[in-house]
């Protein structure tokens, strides 16, 4: 099988495209013939050796996918569209994934939209709904939520009765975070204040941050008083930022952590939970990821640097096998 390899841990430029053996399923995996890949922000990560896992080098990158299974077995039949959560080695024609990382799709959500599917949506329901506890009503924002996770949260945020108002940095994107279910859009440059006229000086009850950096102390204050929440989702923006904890304190707010991966290393069947609790959003339409680039696979180094320039508005796929 055609397949990409990290031979070295320096960055997208690094990959190469490579034949590979096919991989086997062990008990308790899925093997899927993969039609389409998403690239995320963890994908350029572990090229970098940065990400909190590092895996041995060579090593198929590639968080997500969608494609058909190929062989029956841990509940899966030959031929079923699934989606799926493979961590590494989505960048290639077969994987084996582990069962509870297998999702099918609704027969109304088309395979390639289907790789673009589960991190981020997974990721932003953990999010909102296990770790921020959101209620109707609520009002959340969303930074970078022109971005995969962004409007993944925009949508899922709105779904559950909040009011949402996305951070961006262009027209172009406040145009997709609109899209996304967002009610207001603010620009990065004096989002504060905006916040602050948009809830009459309130503040807003929770915060998604995959950006970290600069903006989070503003971020903070953007929150409300007596239990507003932000969540913590990555740092994007490269900086990891510092808290004097004594501001939570004296404004009964909370900061709290988003860590996928160590929920599903605790809990590995939480992910097939998740996708029921969202089936029926999937199956309504009402979670539709915005594609807007795609790439072959033999160019999955450029993919990833589409993505790491900030050039990518929502999600960024690689094509697998030829349609």
């Amino acid at each position: 099988m055609q397949g990409v390899l990290v031979t070295a841990f320096e960055g997208p430029g690094a990959l190469v495209v490579r034949e590979l053996p096919e991989p086997e399923a062990q008990e308790g995996q899925v093997l899927i013939d993969v039609e389409w890949a998403g690239v995320v922000f963890p994908d350029i990560l572990q090229t970098r050796g940065e990400y909190q896992t590092r895996p041995e080098l060579p090593f198929v990158p590639g968080w997500e996918v969608s494609g058909t299974v190929r062989s029956d077995g841990a509940g899966f039949r030959v031929g079923d569209r699934v989606a799926a959560l493979p961590v590494t080695g989505g960048f290639a024609q077969t994987v084996a994934v582990d069962a509870s990382m297998v999702f099918p799709l609704p027969d109304n959500v088309d395979i390639r939209r289907g790789a673009a599917l589960p991190l981020n949506y997974l990721t932003a329901h953990f999010a909102l709904i296990r770790r921020g506890a959101l209620r109707p009503g609520e009002v959340v924002l969303v930074h970078g939520a022109a971005g995969g996770l962004g409007s993944a949260a925009c949508q899922i945020a709105a779904s559950y009765g909040a009011r949402v108002i996305a951070v961006v940095s262009t027209d172009e994107k406040a145009e997709l975070a609109r899209s996304a279910g967002a009610q207001e859009v603010v620009r990065v440059s004096g989002f504060l204040d905006a916040v602050r006229t948009f809830t009459d000086g309130r503040g807003v009850d929770l915060v998604v941050d995959p950006v970290g950096g600069d903006r989070f102390l503003d971020s903070l204050r953007a929150l409300r008083h007596g239990g507003g929440r932000l969540l913590v989702l990555g740092f994007a923006g490269r900086g990891i930022p510092t808290i004097r904890v004594n501001r939570l304190l004296m404004t009964n707010t909370s900061v709290l952590g988003v860590g996928m991966d160590e929920y599903w290393r605790q809990d590995p069947e939480a992910a097939r939970a998740q996708w029921h609790e969202l089936w029926p959003l999937l199956k309504s339409g009402r979670l539709d990821p915005p594609i807007s680039s795609v790439f072959p696979l033999e160019q999955a180094s450029a993919a990833l640097r589409h993505l790491d320039e900030r050039k990518a508005l929502g999600r960024t796929l690689l094509q697998v096998r030829a349609c």
